[in-house]
């Protein structure tokens, strides 16, 4: 909604350029500037001019290539590699990192003053396991995307996959969420994504997750069924067999207790 919206959106994976040819993708360079320039070429920057550049991976540059970013985002301007003159971009500019830019700081991986530099406004994104709220949303987005481009029929996912994606704890965030979806796709012979077209790691995570709701209702039954048998016992021989003042006393009804008093009392 800004009034960059119709110029250029240039998105730029740091991780993704060998570190050697970082500044003249940036920046550009001049004929010449080395062995390969056998023309002057726009750096993505300036490509990007009046609209925005979005830096991937920021923490992945060297420190050299931090100063030079610093220098154009204080100046507003950029040189060429093999240039001498200064050219004004006018850009919106946006970075991104996996990773704590402020541990990076302390290991003297990243420039303090870089940082404060972009750190204008912050938008902390947490990992997919601190807001499975989105799980469900982000999995009915991709469904839709691939299901077009794969060509395939598939409309939905049932309740059971829908459950182990949300035990799961993603540790390859929205990616991972993005391949167990096509791969899904791929896989299904229905019109609905199974709990068996998801990847092994989530198949697995349902299984031990029902194993330890079994396992609960397997203890819980079992305390109450101690419970009931300590109860039984005790009242019995408090009340010396008098079935109406264990009534009175414990509130059971007649049937139940003549129930439990044959489960536990006689068989004993």
């Amino acid at each position: 909604m800004s009034n960059r919206r119709d110029n250029r959106f240039v998105a730029i994976n740091l991780s993704a350029i060998p570190e050697t040819l970082v500044e003249s993708e940036l920046f550009g360079y001049e004929k010449g500037a080395f062995t390969d320039a056998r023309a002057t070429k726009i750096g993505l920057i300036e490509f990007a001019n009046k609209g925005t550049v979005f830096l991937d991976e920021i923490t992945e540059v060297s420190t050299d290539i931090q100063v030079k970013l610093l220098r154009f985002i204080q100046e507003r301007r950029i040189r060429k590699v093999g240039g001498n003159q200064e050219i004004s971009v006018d850009v919106r500019i946006i970075c991104a990192s996996n990773k704590n830019v402020e541990e990076e700081i302390k290991k003297g991986k990243f420039r303090e003053d870089l940082y404060w530099r972009i750190n204008v406004f912050r938008i902390h994104i947490p990992p997919l396991r601190e807001r499975k709220e989105d799980i469900e949303a982000l999995a009915e987005y991709f469904l839709n995307k691939y299901s077009e481009e794969l060509g395939k029929r598939v409309s939905g996912i049932s309740p059971q996959a829908l459950e182990s994606m949300l035990s799961y704890n993603w540790p390859g965030n929205v990616r991972e969420l993005q391949n167990a979806i096509k791969r899904a796709i791929i896989l299904s012979e229905s019109d609905f994504i199974k709990l068996e077209d998801l990847p092994e790691q989530l198949i697995t995570i349902k299984e031990e997750s029902q194993k330890i709701k079994s396992k609960f209702f397997e203890m819980r039954n079992r305390f109450l069924e101690d419970f009931e048998r300590n109860y039984i016992i005790s009242l019995y021989k408090e009340k010396n067999g008098d079935v109406k003042k264990m009534i009175e006393e414990s509130g059971i009804p007649r049937s139940t207790l003549y129930r439990m008093i044959k489960k536990y009392v006689k068989a004993k």
